[in-house]
């Protein structure tokens, strides 16, 4: 069994595509450490760190939908990165999820399949998504 602090998740538990990173990285036998970022927030060095491990900016992290990234103003393509950066710590719905960090690198895995690429092991088959799609085939490959 890995050890909790082999992956961390920035979690929404309301959000299916972070649940489905959560039970897939569980299926794969790890206990992640899940982060409810809409309880504990944001800090600005928390949210460079992880968007410069994951090759991200403010912008492209921004979740536009479900969140008041419109009525903020911070979708105008003028609005700055340290702009829409203040905003996220305000709002921490702002910022995309589910953000994953193991050794293998950090990632925003949207869709959710994208954090196998993070595991140095796959969940045994067959795996599917909350929504009955299949991920991992009864063989323990990886469909698609």
């Amino acid at each position: 069994m890995a050890e909790v602090r082999d992956v961390v998740i920035h979690h929404n538990p309301d959000c299916g595509t972070s649940r489905n990173v959560v039970a897939l990285v569980e299926a794969a036998g790890y206990r992640p450490t899940i982060v409810d970022y809409l309880r504990t927030g944001w800090t600005e060095p928390q949210l460079l760190g992880l968007f410069a491990a994951a090759g991200l900016t403010p912008r492209t992290a921004l979740r536009t939908t479900k969140s008041p990234a419109a009525e903020l103003g911070l979708t105008d393509p003028s609005v700055e990165d340290a702009a829409i950066l203040a905003a996220m710590l305000e709002h921490p719905v702002l910022v995309n999820r589910p953000i994953v960090c193991t050794a293998r690198g950090v990632r925003l895995c949207r869709p959710s399949e994208t954090v196998l690429d993070l595991l140095d092991r796959l969940p045994p088959g067959p795996f599917a998504k909350e929504d009955g799609s299949l991920l991992i085939d009864a063989t323990g490959c990886r469909v698609g």
